[in-house]
């Protein structure tokens, strides 16, 4: 029989060993978020073997239109000028009018035989590299809701941004840059808030460089320049003066997310003064690259540097880049013209991206994003334009273990619903964590009482699009 009842001295004896775990347990813990505290960026391991290890996001914002870039519809050829034969959805903005065929024409290119429009010739090349997302749809016909749905899972609520998940559960692997970057990022349509941490730790948040209204050779990376009568050792001890105070204040007051995010960014600008110059100075490239690029045209120079600063960024181990073509794809009116001379600016400096990556052995581990907040309805606004339409339409990705050369989902045959593989931007943002090697339920945040993640409650991985 077990004798339940023990002295004072025979339960203290019995119980030393606990009491020692309790400690080492809260020793670790403690051990173990000050590690984090020190330096929250640094690399951590995945939840699994990853396919890709960085992300670069070619955002085409405005809504770039499916039905005239990469999903020929040849019934909507035929049907041009007549009443859609099932009943629309609600419409954003205007009444709409009857069918509108692509102006342009289609062709199929490389060993997939994916059809793509005439005004992406350069990406045509590509083709074999990509796998389109035929069977896109997202929950907001509005540009604001539908931005933020796409960069942070919600169209209704401030939620950390992509990139910043991804380096909150990734770190990056140089600690002498950010981990996130977004180029030239839009002022509108959420402005701050497509690439902020929100709840998440204030270092997590994106770096810009320049915004929309700035063109990209004069967007760079801000950090503390040495004052030049001030000796880098004399600045060292500065910095090290405030950090004192800093992490003292924080010692009376507890964890500050704001304030230990700033002890860290002015730590990063300190190291970033010798990696950023020589880092955004482009001289050392060739003639050759800077031509591939389009930096040496005018139509094509603006988002040709941002391609050109994402391959950059990531030869030196910046976890998310963000290039931003903005705001130009939102064609209510002026179709032809307009998304015409929109795919001029990117076609090149897209394709020179992917040829470059793959070349330098880099695509393989990097997974190329591109694609709008929403695409185009078929039907006509006035004589020459297309509403916003969430309920199907096209982005594509590349490298870092996706299938290249498929295409993937289907609209139907007008290109208005997503009806076949379909693949909702939850699913999207599972399918990209689970390529970085992480899964999708388990990068969570504990905020508020609740463990919010990227996808929220919803998201499946596409196994369909997967090497």
């Amino acid at each position: 029989m077990i004798n339940l009842h023990h002295s004072r001295r025979q339960m203290l004896k019995s119980s030393t060993c606990g009491f020692g775990y309790l400690a080492l347990a809260d020793l670790l813990c403690r051990t173990s978020a000050a590690e984090e505290s020190a330096n929250p960026l640094a690399p951590k391991s995945p939840q699994y073997p990853a396919k890709a290890k960085q992300v670069i996001f070619l955002f085409m914002h405005g809504g770039p239109s499916q039905i005239d870039t990469f999903d020929y519809k040849p019934q909507l050829e035929k049907d041009h000028g007549k009443p859609l034969p099932f009943d629309k959805p609600r419409v954003f903005s205007a009444a709409t009018g009857n069918l509108l065929r692509s102006p342009w024409s289609f062709k199929q290119y490389g060993e997939s035989g994916t059809w793509v429009s005439e005004i992406f010739p350069h990406v045509a090349t590509q083709v074999d590299k990509l796998c389109m997302i035929n069977g896109m749809h997202g929950s907001n016909s509005r540009h604001g809701g539908a931005l933020l749905e796409l960069h942070t899972g919600s169209d209704t609520f401030v939620r950390p941004s992509m990139g910043s998940w991804i380096t909150y559960g990734l770190g990056t692997e140089n600690q002498d840059l950010p981990g996130f970057i977004t180029m030239c990022p839009t002022l509108t349509h959420g402005g701050v808030n497509a690439y902020s941490s929100a709840f998440l730790p204030a270092v997590y948040q994106g770096t810009p460089l320049g915004n929309a209204s700035i063109p990209s050779d004069q967007a760079s990376i801000p950090f503390i320049k040495n004052a030049s009568d001030t000796p880098r050792e004399l600045q060292r001890k500065e910095l090290d003066f405030l950090r004192k105070f800093n992490t003292g204040h924080l010692e009376e007051t507890g964890p500050d997310s704001n304030l230990e995010g700033r002890i860290n960014a002015f730590e990063l600008a300190f190291r970033m003064q010798s990696a950023a110059p020589e880092l955004q100075d482009i001289s050392n490239e060739t003639e050759t690259t800077l031509a591939m690029y389009g930096i040496d045209q005018n139509e094509t120079k603006n988002f040709g540097r941002q391609c050109l600063m994402a391959r950059r960024f990531i030869e030196r181990g910046v976890r998310f880049v963000q290039c931003t073509h903005s705001y130009k794809w939102d064609q209510h009116s002026n179709l032809r013209a307009d998304h015409a001379k929109n795919a001029r600016e990117v076609d090149q400096p897209i394709a020179a991206l992917l040829q470059d990556l793959e070349a330098r052995g880099l695509l393989k581990e990097t997974l190329v994003l591109w694609g709008g907040e929403f695409g185009r309805t078929p039907v006509a606004q006035g004589d020459d334009g297309r509403d916003h339409n969430p309920q199907g339409y096209t982005m594509w990705l590349a490298g870092g273990g996706i299938k290249p050369g498929i295409q993937y989902g289907a609209t139907d045959e007008y290109g208005y619903y997503a009806i076949q593989d379909k693949v909702h931007v939850h699913d999207l943002h599972a399918t990209m964590l689970h390529l970085l090697g992480m899964d999708h339920t388990k990068l969570t945040y504990r905020y508020a009482g609740r463990d919010f993640r990227l996808t929220d409650i919803y998201g499946e991985v596409v196994e369909g699009i997967l090497a």
